[in-house]
């Protein structure tokens, strides 16, 4: 379990990312399965040559912020469409990341990497790994949190929310949307080298599908806690990654079929989507964050009508008729 945690604190940092774009910019970007592949690609080709494990895990994000910026500049000043603009990228990055790596899977297990320090002291699958990944992922929480709150990412807000009614104040919509797809896709970058260096390897397919893993974080998390500022959705989506891991880890654990978890993950994102619409979920308390204080929401209950209504309801009618 504690592995699972681990892998999801690791992963948030991806939601983070795909929050950006899904919740915050309002963009369906199909980049990060690509990114994620590019990220993991350029960390791993150069530990391999001998660079130290820091610049190489920059070095992959940096990756996908190019990969984001390739995408934004399709969307804006090529006028293709959102979704096949992230699509066009992703293709594209298969054959780069093959490139990259000059074979489909590139082994680390004998390499120096940032999580070696943290092998050698015995801290991974303990409370110790887990600790320091929460660190990080918070750490670029509370970055997100921060730059969302500036000039610059209120506008990228106001563009997810209404871009004409933005564009018509003076912004630059086609910048704060490819700002926003850069910053994304450096996170799922991120990710991506980390994710590499934890499992010990980086394969050309270890990207597909996380789009789907991505969305699960961000509509499990958002459905566990409920909140309108972005310190408390970003911190759902955490949630969400880590709690998605967790269905994951007792799924296999159960004895599922581990070719089944691109079904398992459908599953569980259709679910969250239209669980909470059914009539009897919605009479179960939800935890709402705000006003610096945690409380369980309730849903409204209408108030049955009086029995002076109900007896008045016949003598209205009847005058009614009469008229």
């Amino acid at each position: 379990m504690n592995a699972a945690i681990e892998l999801g604190l690791l992963y948030g940092v991806m939601a983070l990312g795909v929050y950006l774009t899904f919740r915050v910019l309002n963009f369906p970007d199909l980049t990060v399965d690509g990114s994620f592949t590019t990220g993991a690609a350029v960390a791993a080709s150069l530990i391999l040559q001998g660079v130290p494990a820091p610049v190489a895990t920059l070095a992959g994000a940096a990756s996908g912020l190019v990969a984001g910026t390739v995408t934004g500049l399709l969307y804006t000043k090529g006028k293709i469409d959102g979704l096949l603009a992230g699509i066009l990228t992703m293709i594209a990055l298969w054959s780069i990341n093959l490139r990259i790596m000059g074979k489909s899977n590139l082994p680390l297990l004998r390499e120096e990497t940032v999580m070696t320090p943290l092998r050698e002291n015995g801290l991974i699958g303990g409370p110790g790994a887990i600790l320091v990944f929460a660190i990080l992922v918070l750490v670029i929480k509370f970055a997100i949190d921060w730059f969302l709150s500036t000039d610059r990412g209120l506008a990228i807000q106001a563009t997810g929310d209404n871009d004409q009614m933005i564009r018509s104040f003076g912004v630059n919509t086609d910048g704060t949307t490819i700002l926003t797809l850069a910053l994304s896709n450096g996170l799922v970058a991120l990710c991506g080298a980390l994710v590499a260096q934890y499992q010990g390897f980086a394969d050309i397919s270890m990207g597909i599908g996380l789009i789907l893993v991505g969305l699960a974080s961000v509509i499990i998390g958002q459905a566990i806690l409920s909140g309108r500022s972005v310190m408390v959705s970003t911190l759902a989506v955490i949630v969400g990654a880590i709690v998605y891991r967790l269905v994951i880890f007792f799924a296999l654990a159960g004895g599922l079929n581990p070719n089944d978890m691109k079904l398992v993950t459908a599953g569980l994102v259709v679910a969250a989507l239209l669980l909470p619409r059914w009539g009897f979920l919605k009479k179960l308390p939800r935890l709402r964050v705000g006003g610096g204080r945690s409380t369980f929401e309730m849903p409204d209950v209408a108030a049955p009508a009086s029995s002076d209504a109900a007896a008045a309801e016949p003598e209205l009618a009847s005058t009614a008729s009469a008229k």
